[in-house]
């Protein structure tokens, strides 16, 4: 504790104020130039002058009625004064330092004695406070010192302030609590002992040392208060400087304490210059804006019950506390009742003559009068020089204006209302937030209605812009919460947001105080593993699975013209019919389906009213179906917003909702190699654009997917051999890719086995091998289970640009990619990875040659592996007769000139690609550049090295 004594005398600099016209509050009001006032506890905005002001107005003996508080000089700070302050500092930062290492359990019971003592000494505190500072009531400072102690108390006793706070086990998180270190505290005159014992309660709870500063108008009891908690904590085991105050203090202490390296945190209570002197300290502040609360009181409000509360909050200690009612707003409708009210309850009506003269009381020389802060109606009457009946409890002042013309609108903080008188409720929400805005931003405001008219609730709640709102309140003990509704944090510190000019927006407690670190464990995000709820497989399993639609009514087929003509729609109505099920089909999708091609469909839809619809076909028409049935259950679906990127679909900027409302969503794929059947993915190509929108959602995947191999058994050589590879692919980019799992693994090692087994076969012998043709066409659809939920990666992505923009055929696309891709991967030090995979390091040249195991293609080193997998892949090509470059594939010298010339763009685009993120090595754009063009110029074989070194 500081022993020193420091000048208590300043001279008072105030800054002149730029005059603002006051306007009509019907029109609102420009916010009024901060300008200095009395400080106003719990909350705050009294006055402290800017730099330099003094920290507090305070009611001095009336000699004359406006006679202007005599300037003083103010010593400058001596040295002594400074070193006193810099060895008590030490002392707190050490008595800090012990304090921290104190358990919640020790805490706890120092924070309980501290308040016990304070709440004993509640009535000979605030009678000490009224006899210092001559403002306020003591009956009701015994109240505000009670609620400092023993309300805070309450709502903190068992809140965890020391070590873990907070655990999550199964999510890895943990909140450790760490005291911020030592507190200024600035400490109003007009709550000197309250706001001492709060703030002092508040930093033993949190492990903080606190350095007081009084006001040298109310040093005597602050310090009293101070030095009750400060004892009682020691006895209870505290260090002896964890609470310390500043004995004589002064404006240059104060601002020495302020800006002390030692502070780590102020908690400044005051009015706006003191809280601006706070936030350029260079430290962190928590401050108090001023405070012009308004209570708008419409129609249907109780009259009898909002003028109660008013009077209530209005005269208790005199009106001192900042978030009282400063205007009263009243709906014409029920203006004379209200009056009429006011007056039944004690409330003074001035008239013209007396509210000239009150005016010319409340503002001296353009700013309040510290002489009528919390001063009582008999003290305020002889200062005014008026004559108001004896029990007199309020004097009210009817007026129109808001602004610097009309002084009772501005924060008065003694028994004084302003009174307005608006049309309507929306006028008198003008009037409400036109006060606000003149001199309360951010404070508190309340509103008196009926409880059930919401309507004008939130249209209060909207347009006041206060932190604080109160319904049916009075203001002075609502704001400061725990009274009139426990869910509001008790609190002597009330701040006001960004309106106020403030950092906090509540109500500050011990979460203010404290630094909190959050220890994070790895954890993952969930996986999953999504497919059709139905997949029916088997040669001539069509009939039976279609059979499963029974109770349906309207099937809607979607093919295209080539399997229409061919008689496969024929095979699914004619099963529909047999099972009572009206249909209708829709043969019009054309290769890369488009939006036009989309809304064709669509029409014909919304016309049929389908409950299931039947995609029937390769890659496109179930592409299109997907998107006809996303559109028909959810028509303001965005392509746009569907088509947006995203790291993690499960977090992705767009969502739809589920699917399957209106209709189930049935697929039966014709072709071995796309997997969309079992997929929540499709592309749609907007033409008018020329924009292809790759879409993928899980709300896409089909209801039901019906793989019956006799619906390939004709398919083209061509079209085994690149829907083979594009399976193929399919299999190894989701069996490295950074969200493969257990469950993927496994799909992925099984259509690649059927792949190399039976996709030679296929293609060698078509329809006259039925379990070649049945063993790809399985291995399609479990590829798509695959990479349905462990995505892909780079080859997709380089495929898809050098398709869309050359029209090579997908599958034919990623063959030439394929085994470059795998050679990039393969590496155990990329130069970059993905940001969030599911392995705990590089793995994919492991895998690459457990896969190369499996197959049994021999190698003795991991490198060795993968270049064997590499040689398989080219052989598997071989056979099939796919081309072994993009050159090959060109087989045109000038469509190789405008590849090569467009290979960086083709690059970037690729790098922007949906699948890239999924790809276990990050790639540059220079790197998929490169891939390009070794996959263009050369085979691949024979490989000399696996190293593919990034230009970064």
């Amino acid at each position: 504790m500081m022993s020193t004594t420091f000048t208590a005398g300043q001279r008072v600099v105030v800054p002149t104020r730029k005059a603002v016209p006051a306007i009509q509050a019907s029109r609102g009001v420009a916010r009024r130039p901060q300008r200095i006032v009395a400080e106003a506890a719990p909350a705050g905005p009294g006055s402290v002058a800017a730099n330099p002001v003094p920290a507090k107005a305070e009611a001095a003996p009336a000699s004359a009625p406006h006679a202007e508080p005599p300037k003083k000089d103010r010593a400058p700070v001596s040295d002594d004064q400074i070193a006193a302050l810099r060895a008590q500092l030490k002392r707190s930062t050490e008595a800090q330092r012990k304090y921290s290492t104190f358990t919640q359990e020790k805490v706890d019971e120092i924070f309980r004695a501290a308040a016990e003592a304070a709440n004993a000494a509640r009535i000979p505190l605030a009678k000490m406070a009224v006899e210092e500072t001559r403002m306020g009531v003591v009956e009701d400072k015994v109240i505000k010192n009670h609620f400092a102690s023993e309300f805070i108390y309450n709502k903190y006793k068992h809140t965890k302030t020391c070590g873990v706070v907070e655990e999550d086990k199964a999510g890895g998180i943990e909140k450790v609590a760490e005291p911020v270190g030592v507190i200024a505290g600035i400490v109003p005159t007009t709550n000197p002992t309250s706001t001492a014992i709060f703030k002092s309660l508040l930093a033993l709870k949190t492990r903080n040392a606190l350095v007081l500063c009084p006001h040298p108008r109310a040093a005597k009891s602050t310090i009293a208060a101070a030095r009750i908690v400060h004892d009682a904590a020691v006895a209870a085991g505290a260090p002896q400087d964890i609470i310390a105050w500043i004995d004589s203090p002064s404006l240059p202490v104060s601002q020495a304490l302020m800006v002390a390296p030692e502070i780590s945190l102020i908690l400044a209570t005051g009015g706006p210059a003191m809280v601006r002197a706070a936030y350029s300290s260079g430290h962190p502040s928590l401050g108090v804006g001023a405070g012009n609360t308004p209570a708008l009181i419409d129609e249907t409000a109780e009259v009898q019950m909002a003028v109660s509360s008013i009077m209530l909050s209005k005269t208790f200690d005199n009106g001192v506390i900042c978030a009282s009612e400063q205007s009263v707003v009243v709906v014409a409708k029920a203006y004379d009742a209200v009056r009429a009210e006011f007056i039944r309850r004690g409330a003074y009506f001035l008239n013209e003559e007396e509210k000239d003269k009150v005016r010319k009381g409340v503002l001296v020389d353009g700013r309040l009068n510290p002489n009528i802060v919390g001063q009582s109606i008999p003290k305020l009457a002889e200062l005014f020089g008026i004559t108001v009946p004896k029990g007199t409890k309020v004097l009210i002042g009817e007026v129109e204006k808001v602004g610097d013309t009309e002084p009772l609108s501005q924060e008065k903080l003694c028994p004084i209302l302003a009174m307005y008188k608006a049309a309507d409720f929306e006028a008198g929400l003008l009037v409400a937030q036109s006060l606000i805005q003149y001199g309360g931003a951010g404070h508190t405001s309340v509103l008196y209605t009926n409880p059930l008219n919401a309507a004008h609730i939130r249209a209060f709640e909207q347009i006041v812009k206060t932190v604080r709102i109160l319904i049916n309140t009075p203001a002075s003990q609502g704001a400061i919460g725990d009274l009139y509704n426990f869910h509001l944090d008790p609190s002597l510190t009330l701040g006001c947001g960004t309106w106020g000019s403030t950092s906090v927006s509540t109500n500050v407690g011990p979460q203010h105080l404290l630094n909190i670190k959050t220890v994070t464990a790895r954890r993952e995000n969930m996986l999953w593993f999504r497919v059709p709820p139905k997949i029916y497989f088997k040669g001539g399993c069509l009939e039976v699975a279609l059979r499963d639609l029974q109770g349906k009514h309207r099937a809607f087929v979607v093919t295209d013209k080539p399997l229409f003509d061919l008689g496969y729609a024929d095979k699914v109505t004619h099963i529909l019919d047999s099972i009572n099920v009206h249909h209708q089909v829709f043969y019009h999708v054309t290769p890369d389906p488009t939006l036009a091609c989309i809304e064709a469909g669509l029409k014909e839809i919304l016309e049929f009213k389908p409950d299931v619809i039947i995609a029937l076909g390769g890659g496109s028409p179930m592409d299109a179906a997907k998107i006809m049935w996303l559109m028909y259950e959810c028509p303001d679906t965005r392509f746009d917003g569907l088509a947006m990127r995203f790291m993690d679909i499960r977090k992705r900027v767009y969502e739809v909702p589920e699917l399957g409302k209106k209709a189930t969503m049935v697929c039966i794929p014709t072709t071995s190699g796309t997997g969309s059947e079992v997929t929540p993915f499709s592309v749609v190509t907007d033409e008018r654009l020329g924009a292809k929108y790759p879409l993928a959602d899980y709300a896409l995947t089909p209801s039901m997917a019906i793989v019956d191999p006799q619906l390939v058994l004709g398919m083209p050589k061509k079209l085994t051999a690149w829907g083979g590879i594009d399976a193929l692919t399919h299999a190894l980019e989701s069996y490295v890719s950074i969200c493969a799992t257990e469950y993927t693994k496994g799909l992925s090692r099984e259509a690649i086995v059927l792949l190399f087994k039976y996709l030679p076969r296929a293609y060698a012998n078509g329809a006259n091998d039925f379990e070649a043709r049945e063993k790809v066409h399985y291995a399609a659809t479990i590829a798509g289970m695959a990479f349905a939920n462990a995505f892909l990666g780079i080859c997709h992505s380089l495929a898809h640009k050098l398709g869309a923009a050359f029209h090579v055929p997908h599958g034919l696309a990623n063959a030439a990619i394929i085994s470059h891709v795998i050679r990039y991967n393969a590496t155990d030090m990329p130069a970059k990875q993905a940001a969030f995979p599911q392995y705990q390091y590089p793995q994919a040249k492991q895998d690459y040659a457990d896969l190369a195991n499996m197959l049994g293609l021999g190698g003795n080193t991991v490198d060795e592996k993968v270049v064997k997998l590499i040689e398989a892949v080219e052989n598997l090509k071989k056979q099939v007769e796919i081309p072994s470059t993009i050159k090959e594939i060109f087989n045109d010298p000038a469509v190789d000139k405008e590849f090569i010339a467009r290979v960086e763009t083709l690059a970037e685009e690729a790098f922007d690609d949906q699948c890239t993120g999924a790809n276990p090595r990050y790639p540059l754009i220079a790197d998929l550049k490169q891939i390009y063009l070794d996959a263009h110029s050369a085979p691949i074989l024979p490989i000399k090295t696996l190293e593919f070194f990034s230009k970064v």
